[in-house]
């Protein structure tokens, strides 16, 4: 089809939107628009000034027979700090503060923005990692793991705690809930991982690991290898978490009578740490 530049610039912008991570060759956009390369690459060289100057994120364009044009989604510094904040804000009613140091979050993460920024926010941190795909546990988890794999553009995986007929066979572990103090089981279908697979962990609240270190478990079962772990809060725990190292977007701290304490996680630590200390 033959459409104006503006024209294009939308259209070229929604299909990579719509396909982030993946490789396109530019003969792709040559024949979708019946265009001159060079007008092609003038296009994306516009495309992708305007992602990084509005912190949208960047068009990596590699040359070569095996080249082509990747859009990596991706959030800057100010916006982040303005979704954390805004979080924080709506997190901070003292209502929210469930027994056993939890809080009610079940609002914001079924709200669609709220999903999409959370999503946008820990898939940047892996934009450039190899994963195959992001698992979760049922259930709480799902739709934040699936904001996460939109923007990574792979499948993601539910682990449940109860075996479901559709889901076939399974292979299962027991793990001790360090905040319950409870044996539990999760299980996942045994059709969900091949091996090899590189698996970014994704999980909406920890205390003290013991889910998500179940699920590295249940990993290694797979003969399946940890890309991260990125979870949304983590929450105040008195002794030796059983993981160590991730990523959280908040801090939350329960542990003062009747009040709730949250601050930022240690997102920003460990993405925009030069622009933090300047």
């Amino acid at each position: 089809m033959k459409l104006k530049r503006s024209e294009r610039l939308i259209d070229m912008t929604n299909y990579l939107i719509n396909h982030p991570r993946t490789l396109i060759t530019s003969g792709f956009f040559v024949t979708r628009y019946s265009s001159a390369k060079s007008s092609i690459s003038e296009d994306l060289s516009i495309m992708k000034s305007t992602l990084e100057k509005q912190q949208l994120g960047t068009i990596e364009i590699t040359n070569g027979a095996a080249g082509g044009i990747k859009y990596l989604p991706g959030i800057g510094s100010e916006e982040a700090h303005k979704v954390v904040d805004e979080l924080t804000e709506q997190l901070a009613d003292p209502s929210r503060k469930l027994p056993g140091g939890y809080l009610y979050m079940s609002d914001l993460l079924g709200h669609p923005s709220t999903l999409r920024a959370i999503g946008r926010m820990l898939a940047s941190e892996y934009m450039r990692s190899d994963v195959d795909a992001v698992m979760t546990v049922e259930t709480k988890g799902i739709p934040l793991a699936q904001a996460v794999a939109n923007y990574l553009n792979v499948p993601f995986i539910i682990v449940r705690h109860e075996s479901v007929i559709t889901e076939g066979s399974t292979i299962s572990v027991n793990y001790v809930s360090r905040s319950s103090e409870r044996i539990q089981k999760m299980e996942l279908s045994k059709r969900s991982l091949q091996r090899g697979m590189k698996v970014l962990i994704v999980d909406d609240y920890m205390k003290g690991g013991g889910t998500v270190h179940a699920m590295v478990d249940l990993l290694k079962e797979f003969e399946a290898e940890l890309t991260g772990i990125a979870v949304f809060a983590e929450g105040t725990y008195k002794g030796q978490r059983a993981i160590e190292d991730f990523t959280s977007l908040l801090n939350v701290d329960t542990s003062q009578d009747g009040q709730v304490q949250i601050k930022a996680g240690n997102y920003f630590e460990r993405n925009f740490k030069d622009i933090e200390e300047r």
